[in-house]
């Protein structure tokens, strides 16, 4: 009778601690879940910054339109791929907070039915906006390059475009580098797939 009331004790004893330990693993995997809510404010951040280079933009654009009948055309040409290097900066800002916010925050439900949806939204992965920033940054250093090309008779320093030139090389192969681990990944996954199947 004593060896039945100590396994029962014994039974309870372990019960009562998995419960406990029940109790304090769901806490931790809520507050883990939760904490992707720490991201939200840096993305309303990147909102500031996206409304930061739209004043930028006009600044740009407001400052050069009165001169433009005085401008060479490689002037205007340097005047326009300034306005081109801010719009892919834009674009770049606006994948990061959209994807982001939807790949490690929440659905923005608000868009789910829109007719405005970017039709990327909710399809792009975090592979996929890796390579969308790589492209994005290749864009912006090819602009830079051209703009040392057009502007080169009038200040050219060649140990800066050589190094532009250099970080374009590596943006470029960065980028081939994603997009093959990824292709590479995703056949493997294919391969598993069917093996399993």
């Amino acid at each position: 009778m004593d060896k039945i009331d100590e396994n029962n004790n014994d039974n309870n004893a372990d019960s009562s601690s998995s419960e406990n330990g029940g109790i304090i693993e769901d806490t931790i995997e809520k507050i883990i879940f939760q904490s992707r809510w720490v991201l939200a404010p840096i993305f309303l951040g990147l909102v500031v910054a996206l409304i930061l280079v739209l004043i930028k933009f006009f600044q740009i654009l407001i400052g050069f339109v009165p001169e433009v009948f005085a401008m060479s055309f490689d002037e205007l040409a340097m005047a326009i791929l300034n306005l081109l290097d801010i719009a892919l900066l834009g674009n770049l800002l606006l994948i990061v907070i959209f994807s982001g916010y939807e790949n490690f925050v929440s659905k923005i439900d608000h868009a789910v039915d829109h007719e405005d949806r970017p039709s990327w939204m909710g399809h792009l992965d975090f592979s996929g906006l890796k390579i969308k920033i790589v492209g994005s940054i290749v864009a912006i250093s090819l602009i830079e390059l051209l703009h040392d090309f057009l502007g080169a008779t009038e200040h050219f320093d060649p140990n800066v475009t050589f190094w532009r030139i250099v970080l374009h090389i590596v943006f470029v192969i960065s980028g081939v580098l994603f997009a093959l681990m990824d292709y590479i990944a995703e056949k493997r996954h294919v391969v598993t797939k069917e093996l399993h199947e």
